[in-house]
């Protein structure tokens, strides 16, 4: 049964926050435990290139944009609860075809061809699990307090990521690729077991914003992202290969070091964006973002590599809820969890052309080459921090 819960403030609003973030937590391992494997386990175990790698990790980023819409839409209509619901059970079928994919491996293009379709599967249910958690921690907090309600869903989905990258990366050295296909199976069923219990918000059912009108009002904060997003799609996808090809150990450190700057900069700054504006902070941050990057295309060691990659992630940690918070200025409160999938959509159409782009890159060039091209794109998030600075929302849409 729905409850209609009443928006709290402050230390109230963080524990209600605090189950969702565990949920988010669980669910998100799935992407963790596959990241720094993934490439090696098409470009080592199916004997594919660097293009294919590209495509296999993009082909979840365009599923995720082609479902936003609708996992945004049935999260207002139907309520986040069951948004979040319906993608964990998509999340565990999704491990099943990668278990299939490994009956296979013999026949490459046929393996590879399931994986991409579980990959596939794996974005929907992404899309829902975490459009539906952010609609569900706006719904309980203060409008004041959107920044932080995105930050922090948002840290709980990268603490997951900094803990499943070493796990999955010991998990592959020790069992191969089908026990993260098993893991994969197992984790949103754990997570599926922690939100069933918990209270649903009812929907407002009120005159809502069509998804053109959503698209109008976000769509110059969802490029910032988008372009802001592509120095994570380039550390995600390649640098584990990097350190591959440089020969250097421990490729999962850059994962690990990514995530824990990320979720440190969201922990100390995440009211940052709330307080001063999310164009200025998505500003600085995509500066920062970019100079990791180039550090990664510059490292000569392992260490600068790791250091890229920490600047990396804390300048992304603000550039995503920095761009959302002016997102989500622009629509009704009834309209959000539409906004957000609309709005991480174009996160989602950066990752999925990006990553096969930056693949291209790698096949033609060196393979920290791809790290320069990444820090050429995250500067453009600038510019459109800057135009938004001139063009600020107004925060106060009609209910």
């Amino acid at each position: 049964m729905s409850v209609v819960m009443e928006r709290e403030k402050g230390p109230a609003a963080a524990s209600m926050l605090l189950p969702i973030m565990g949920v988010v937590f669980v669910a998100f391992l799935v992407i963790g435990i596959a990241m720094p494997v993934l490439p090696l386990h098409v470009h080592d175990g199916l004997g594919l290139g660097p293009f294919v790698v590209g495509l296999v990790a993009g082909s979840q980023f365009a599923s995720s944009l082609i479902s936003r819409p609708l996992a945004g839409s049935y999260s207002d209509r139907s309520g986040a609860k069951r948004g979040v619901i319906m993608g964990l059970l998509a999340a565990a079928a999704s491990g099943l075809l990668y278990l299939l994919s490994l009956v296979f491996i013999g026949a490459p293009l046929l393996s590879v061809s399931i994986l991409v379709l579980g990959r596939g599967l794996l974005g929907a249910a992404e899309s829902f699990i975490i459009t539906a958690a952010v609609s569900w921690g706006l719904a309980l907090a203060d409008r004041g307090s959107t920044g932080k309600v995105i930050a922090w869903v948002g840290s709980a989905m990268f603490a997951s990521i900094a803990i499943g990258a070493p796990a999955g990366s010991a998990l592959y050295g020790a069992y191969g690729f089908a026990s993260i296909a098993l893991a994969t199976a197992a984790a949103p069923l754990v997570a599926l077991l922690l939100v069933v219990p918990l209270p649903a918000v009812a929907p407002v059912h009120r005159a809502r914003f069509s998804f053109a009108e959503v698209i109008g009002a976000v769509w110059v904060p969802g490029l910032g992202s988008a372009l802001g997003s592509v120095g994570f799609g380039a550390v995600a996808t390649f640098v584990a290969l990097l350190f591959a090809v440089r020969g250097w150990p421990n490729g999962w450190l850059a994962y690990s070091a990514y995530a824990a700057a990320f979720i440190l900069a969201r922990v100390f700054f995440s009211h940052v964006p709330d307080a001063i504006g999310g164009a200025k902070v998505a500003m600085v941050c995509a500066l920062i973002e970019a100079a990791g990057q180039a550090l990664i295309w510059l490292a000569v060691r392992p260490e600068m590599a790791l250091a890229g990659a920490a600047l990396t992630g804390f300048g992304f940690s603000l550039v995503y809820p920095g761009f959302g918070v002016e997102a989500v200025r622009r629509v009704p409160p009834q309209s959000r969890g539409l906004a957000m999938g609309a709005y991480t959509a174009f996160l989602d159409l950066a990752q999925g052309l990006a990553s096969p782009a930056l693949g291209l890159v790698a096949t033609g060039a060196r393979m920290n080459v791809v790290f320069l091209a990444s820090a050429a794109t995250v500067l453009g998030a600038v510019f459109v921090a800057a135009w938004l600075m001139r063009h600020p929302a107004v925060d106060d849409k009609p209910l």
